[in-house]
């Protein structure tokens, strides 16, 4: 029950969080660590002299309900109508010319998204200013919260956690970009265990190569997973394929549970 409401329950995490935090002018508990606010950057253009980043006033009404829109609705919006278009099978219909459509306009908008999202990041790298998509549209800039404040942290761990989360964001944008299925055929070509490992593959998990426990389906392939390893390899790439089909995997179902039909 929990796994067929977690896009719910993430949107209400992050509704209590933007509650306590952004609307009352507070900042989240990271930022609050490193010291970091949000700022109108509008408020602050005409100057051109900001030396310390502590002037200029904190967001506008307006910038906190659009910021709770896009980050907290829009993010449900589009978890439930992946999941939903997936159980309908929207990419498999060649019945219903117009579902076919949706599917690839979704998929299309999903890449420009990805596009946009790594160019902003590259911009970033360079000003330091709008880590997101969001905050540059928003023209919401963090920026130092006081002027006098013992950090909690030191900076040698701050640095290195800067690094590593840009390294994993970076990695996260490349992997799936790979083929897995043409550089698991390229290693297994090596492997002296071929005709072993091939065989008994319908009953097993293509992760752990064992018997899965707690299966459960990737959609819309509907092959079987243990459902820790489809979870975590889902968790480690957004753009996971299934290594069997190179059918990329949208969604998760319980193995036996009952799915309304899309007819």
């Amino acid at each position: 029950m929990l796994f067929q409401y977690e896009p719910e329950l993430d949107a209400f995490l992050e509704f209590l969080i933007w509650r306590f935090s952004i609307w009352v002018d507070k900042p989240t508990p990271g930022n609050a660590l490193m010291n970091l606010r949000y700022r109108d950057d509008r408020a602050v253009e005409p100057r051109e002299k900001v030396r310390t980043g502590l002037e200029g006033p904190g967001l506008t009404v307006a910038q906190k309900i659009w910021y709770c829109i896009a980050t907290v609705g829009g993010q449900y919006v589009w978890a439930r109508l992946q999941s939903f278009s997936a159980f309908r099978r929207w990419g498999d219909s060649e019945r219903r010319p117009l579902a076919r459509r949706v599917w690839i306009l979704i998929q299309r908008v999903e890449g420009l998204y990805k596009a946009a999202s790594f160019g902003n990041l590259l911009i970033f790298l360079y000003t330091g200013r709008f880590r997101n998509l969001i905050e540059r549209v928003l023209r919401a800039r963090l920026v130092y919260g006081s002027p006098n404040m013992n950090r909690a942290v030191s900076f040698e761990y701050m640095n290195r956690q800067l690094v590593w989360n840009e390294f994993s964001e970076m990695l996260l944008l490349l992997l799936p970009l790979l083929n897995s299925s043409s550089v698991k055929s390229l290693l297994s070509s090596f492997s002296k265990d071929k005709s072993s490992s091939s065989t008994g593959d319908d009953g097993t998990c293509p992760v752990c190569r064992s018997i899965p426990t707690t299966p459960f389906l990737a959609l819309p392939c509907q092959h079987r997973y243990c459902y820790y390893c489809l979870r975590t390899q889902c968790s480690a790439s957004p753009a996971y394929r299934c290594p069997r089909c190179s059918e990329p995997v949208v969604a998760m179902q319980r193995h036996g549970f009952f799915a309304p039909s899309p007819e």
